[in-house]
């Protein structure tokens, strides 16, 4: 898959919009070796603050980032798939080439496709490429606080 381009705005000195970066770049090899991840963006906080300078990509985040959101380009490569994982955020996931497998913890499955869109909702889920090509998928994740059942948190899984 080609390398992605990341254009930043911001403002300058008299509050006017500007172009504050561009660069490319690709994903690179997670330690499991099911995908490759590319992180464009992160904040601290949610809501956002457009104040603070610092670029996003450079923050610390694991899968998510603790009352903050993360947004990471993911190679989903073929024949591979994620552990199941759950995490205390809404994610919003969609798929810009290919095609992936969403598996709940129950077997249910749904295959979505090129331009499809998956909203997870902290639900504890893996996604498999049943292909032999790579699916890419834009993520977006907001931290949330955990889903209660009978009045009691289920527990984040990140294996």
């Amino acid at each position: 898959m080609p390398p992605i381009q990341r254009v930043v705005t911001g403002h300058d000195d008299n509050g006017r919009a500007r172009f504050k970066s561009e660069d490319v770049e690709a994903p690179k090899l997670v330690p499991g070796g099911d995908a490759e991840f590319l992180l464009l963006w992160t904040t601290p906080t949610v809501p956002a603050d457009n104040n603070d300078e610092t670029d996003g990509r450079h923050r610390d985040a694991g899968l998510t980032l603790n009352g903050g959101s993360v947004f990471r380009i993911v190679d989903i490569l073929p024949g591979r798939e994620s552990p199941m994982h759950r995490t205390n955020s809404i994610d919003y996931g969609i798929v810009l080439e290919g095609e992936i497998e969403l598996e709940l913890e129950d077997g249910h499955k749904r295959t979505v496709g090129r331009h499809g869109v998956i909203v997870q909702r902290g639900t504890n889920h893996l996604w498999r490429n049943t292909t032999d090509k790579v699916c890419r998928m834009a993520f977006i994740l907001i931290e949330a606080p955990a889903y209660l059942h009978n009045g009691q948190p289920l527990a984040e899984l990140k294996p």
